[in-house]
């Protein structure tokens, strides 16, 4: 019996499945060969690592996956196609010639995934480094000399819009007008930076790295030099390519033709994954970024061990890390992966970076680590208060929904968002915004929790499996913890989990949903499989192996309908400053298509009956009239036609034009001013400096939403009986 982490659940145990998939891990019974895992009882040689992982996971996505889809000629081809595309996606590298040699694996994926023997990975490796080293040595030659930038030609920068390059002279014409593209771009970004046109991300000027004033021969030169720089860095990455980085791309090639969500975790991302569900890692606290050559520190995390040495500080560089009193390893050049993987480590371990300030000093800073606590991921709440209303609005952001599978006492969102339902009750306020936005999903059975803080009792989740039986999860518990009118906020980027929720609360008559078109549309479960409980003991030297995320089963609202594909519908739809992405399950290649079961009996909220016709029309004469909502419908539509807009000018008139332009309606539509009438209250109370600069960005971020604003007013009309 194995046990496994359900990403939509928690910890379950499915002997049966299990069972299946191990049966399915056999490489053939013909004579002369044996079962994979015969194979690693006896620990026999001539299997390879490859081999073991490709057949476990043929196994697994055969017997588990909710397609009931086999891996043929058919899986191969469409793999095939996606191997491609992250190989070079950009049609920048391969020539037409190169993609015909590789053709002849397009049928093949399956076979080898079997074999572990993955040829295709030594071809394509091969031919991107001859074609890397022939486009390095020209664009080398390329940027000695100032570019011209009086002629009049263009760059396409959609690669779906081009066709991978016949001739190596036709590549070479690619790679000229893509570097003259980037050194124009330096070019400008200098201009700017020396005229004080550059801001932060506050709207503050940036100050220009040198009070020395370049001519325009020095910028030029400069730019050219700072491009070749970038590029030398991609190239070097690509030619050095990680094995685990190749496998990532062959084994999810053929993952993703079964649906979006199912991939192979090399071990690291199964870290990150265990990181993202949890909210806290062990570490240093500290958010780093890559910047040209090296890793920097973006911001400090407040409490954590970094913030608590009082010495490392944001745009300080790590030029090193070792570990304890051991040899320091230098980081410059290092991928920001790679520096994370040292810097991070077990809680009372010490590491010791060398760290260089932007002043130029040199020091190296000792630093125990701790558990980190991302905060960003938990539950908050406030009360939000509207001039001239005295009305009182409890509000709460669910960022994700979130639990540690390894602590049973560790932190979960039911029971955070619990509390601050609790806080804001002895608050006294009248509603509640319960905002999803941007919601990623999390665990299930939190979403069936955090929705019965709102209900009776009741189904709240139908969930169906590839066998075709249906589940559903119910509300037992009768207590409501809120029971005053709610609003839910949604928009695309909320998924799976916050779906369920909204989905449940609006088909209870339970909450008025509001805010853009739809949501994502992801309404599948994912099963997290570690792989190397499928290894015997007598070959652990295969592990680790990583994980798999597999979509298992498929989620249908009380009324019936799925809330896969299409999303959820809000009752109130408000612009949306996403609208010009291409984001949600309906614009990913081989989702999963939505579906119907029958609808399970449930009891509607008594005292909703809200008229959401009333409610919608209050809500949409106020949305024309309002400055912040008509600037997102403006900048909708620009950026839309910027979308359509994919050829680029190379003349430098035309492109600092169009640089001009955009910068200009950029700051134009960037520009969002606070609602002073909005009071957001701090119910923590708390006098350290760290928290009060975090709340008070929390007020700010919220007094200049105007989907707040609505959402408060939308709260009015339900409370003075626009009902």
């Amino acid at each position: 019996m194995k046990s496994h982490v359900l990403f939509l659940s928690l910890l379950l145990t499915v002997p049966s499945v299990f069972a299946q998939a191990n049966t399915a891990t056999r490489v053939s019974d013909e004579p002369g060969q044996s079962s994979v895992l015969g194979s690693l009882i006896s620990n026999k040689p001539r299997y390879t690592r490859e081999m073991v992982l490709g057949n476990i996971l043929k196994g697994a996505l055969e017997n588990m996956h909710l397609s009931d889809k086999e891996i043929d000629d058919t899986v191969s081809d469409n793999a095939f196609k996606l191997y491609l595309e992250r190989t070079d996606y950009g049609k920048q590298f391969l020539l037409e010639s190169d993609v015909k040699a590789l053709e002849k694996y397009k049928k093949s994926f399956d076979d080898m995934l079997i074999s572990g023997d993955l040829a295709v990975l030594d071809m394509s490796a091969e031919l991107m480094n001859k074609r890397i080293g022939q486009i390095e040595q020209y664009i080398q030659k390329y940027l000695e000399k100032p570019l011209d930038y009086t002629k009049k030609d263009v760059l396409e920068t959609d690669p779906k819009k081009r066709s991978f390059s016949k001739t190596e002279k036709e590549l070479f014409t690619h790679w000229e007008k893509l570097m003259k593209f980037e050194v124009l771009s330096r070019i400008i970004d200098q201009r700017d930076e020396q005229n004080g046109l550059v801001t932060d991300e506050k709207g503050n000027k940036k100050k220009p790295v040198s009070d020395k004033k370049l001519s325009e021969a020095e910028i030029d030169k400069e730019a050219r030099a700072k491009v070749l720089k970038s590029y030398s860095k991609i190239f070097s990455r690509l030619v050095n390519e990680k094995r685990s980085d190749k496998l990532d791309k062959f084994y999810n090639s053929i993952t993703k033709v079964f649906d979006p969500h199912t991939n192979y975790l090399v071990p690291e991302e199964k870290e990150d994954f265990d990181i993202d569900m949890s909210g806290k890692l062990e570490g240093i606290g500290a958010i780093l970024r890559e910047d040209s050559s090296f890793i920097k520190v973006e911001r400090i995390v407040p409490g954590s061990a970094s913030w608590k040495t009082k010495e490392v500080e944001a745009e300080d560089v790590i030029l090193k890390v070792g570990q304890g009193k051991d040899e320091p390893i230098d980081v410059v050049d290092m991928s920001l992966r790679d520096a994370v993987k040292l810097i991070r480590g077990k809680k009372g371990t010490e590491v010791r970076l060398t760290i260089k300030k932007p002043n130029g000093l040199i020091k190296v800073v000792p630093i125990v680590r701790d558990v980190v606590e991302i905060e960003e991921s938990y539950v908050k709440g406030t009360v939000l208060e509207l001039s001239p209303s005295k009305s009182k609005i409890g509000y709460i952001t669910v960022p994700k929904f979130y639990r540690d599978f390894n602590d049973r006492a560790g932190r979960n969102v039911t029971d955070d968002t619990r509390k601050e339902i609790q806080r804001l009750n002895k608050e006294g306020v009248d509603g509640l915004i319960l905002d999803l936005r941007n919601n990623g999903g999390g665990a299930l059975e939190d979403a069936r929790m955090i929705s019965g803080l709102f209900i009776e009792r009741g189904p709240i989740v139908q969930v169906k499996a590839h066998t075709g039986a249906v589940d559903v999860l119910t509300d037992t518990d009768e207590t409501i913890d809120f029971q005053k009118p709610t609003v839910v906020l949604i928009n695309r980027f909320s998924a799976s989990a916050s779906e369920i929720v909204a989905a449940a609360l609006q088909d209870y008559g339970r909450a008025v949903v509001v805010g853009g078109e739809f949501s994502h549309g992801k309404g599948t479960v994912q099963a997290v499989v570690d792989l190397d409980g499928y290894v015997s003991p007598m070959a652990k030297s295969y592990s680790p192996l990583g994980a798999l995320k597999i979509t298992i089963q498929k989620f249908y609202r009380v009324n019936g309908s799925s809330t896969q594909y299409k999303g959820v519908t809000p009752n109130i739809i408000l612009p949306d400053q996403y609208s010009h992405l291409e984001s949600g399950e309906k614009f990913l290649d081989y989702s999963i298509p939505w579906g119907e079961v029958p609808a399970v009996k449930y009891q509607k909220w008594k005292k909703g009956n809200f008229d959401i016709k009333a409610l919608m029309m209050s809500s949409q004469a106020r949305v024309t009239k309002n400055d912040k909502f008509k600037n997102i419908l403006n900048s909708m539509k620009w950026y839309k036609q910027q979308k359509n807009k994919t050829k680029r000018s190379l003349s430098a008139v035309d492109f600092e034009k169009e640089r001009k332009e955009m910068r200009e309606k950029t700051e134009v539509f960037k520009k969002e001013e606070e609602n002073k009438n909005l009071q957001v209250k701090d119910l923590n109370d708390s006098k350290e400096k760290a928290y009060q600069e975090k709340f008070e960005e929390f007020s700010k971020t919220l007094r200049k939403d105007p989907v707040i604003e609505e959402s408060v007013l939308i709260m009015y009309d339900m409370l003075k009986g626009k009902i």
